[in-house]
């Protein structure tokens, strides 16, 4: 009885990783404006309501918005500008641009669908470009869907552990290479983001080597406290700047 009962362990684990190896083939597809082949299970439209569901909750986190409209309509122009001048234009997304109240966190992000977020504490050390780098950064992760790939990725991963515990009692371990395996893609996914950012730069008319300066910022602001890279989602300022370089190489004169 306890063979029988393992053995049908054993098979119910295999046919749930069966299931989602299976799954995951059939959400690849290629992102037309990066080119790159991704786990997607979700459309344009849901990545859209999401983040507009989300941003009000992610605002007020951070204080609300800044309460100055002449420099939210400078975020905005400048956002603008990058959409118009690369494929940004060419995305069925919803772009918006947010100056939040926050002076303490310096931090800039996107949700799922256009909806991009900049600290006020991070803003007050930009000059113009080095606003329209963040900003093409996190454009960048928009056009690159790269929420909508790690939502589909760790979806993969939780029932990849899943079947492995029931099968063999291994979901600890499954869970842990997941885990690795999504912090590594999170780096590639902001080298991407940087990439696309000096190029929007470039098409705009702004100087890509403030990228560089704003990596410097975010470095010194980390200070002693940065994350070693191997345990963290961003790659170290120092190998994003030498990536930069290599982009701006890559795309100048184009």
């Amino acid at each position: 009885m306890r063979r029988g009962s393992w053995k049908i362990r054993i098979f119910i684990g295999l046919a749930i990783v069966g299931f989602a190896f299976i799954q995951r083939c059939n959400n690849k597809e290629e992102n037309p404006y990066t080119g790159r082949v991704q786990t997607i299970d979700m459309t344009a439209e849901q990545e859209i309501a999401i983040g507009l569901q989300s941003a009000p909750e992610m605002a007020q986190q951070h204080g609300g918005l800044y309460p100055d409209e002449r420099l939210q309509s400078f975020v905005d122009a400048v956002g603008t500008k990058l959409i118009s001048n690369s494929i940004a234009r060419e995305t069925p997304y919803k772009y918006d641009f947010h100056l939040l109240a926050d002076d303490r966190t310096i931090n800039a992000f996107a949700l799922p669908g256009g909806q991009i977020f900049i600290t006020y504490a991070l803003f007050s050390k930009l000059n113009e470009a080095q606003l329209a780098g963040v900003l093409g950064h996190e454009i960048g992760h928009v056009i690159g869907r790269h929420s909508a790939e790690r939502i589909a990725e760790s979806s993969f991963w939780r029932t990849v552990s899943m079947g492995a515990s029931v099968g063999a009692d291994a979901g600890g371990i499954v869970g842990s290479i997941g885990q690795n395996t999504l912090l590594k893609n999170g780096r590639g996914d902001e080298l991407e983001s940087d990439e696309l950012g000096v190029l929007f730069m470039i098409r705009s008319g702004y100087e890509p080597r403030e990228m560089i300066k704003v990596m410097e910022i975010l470095r010194d602001a980390a200070g002693s406290n940065r994350t070693p890279e191997f345990q963290s989602t961003h790659p170290d300022p120092e190998n994003r700047i030498q990536k930069i370089k290599e982009a701006i190489q890559k795309y100048e004169g184009r």
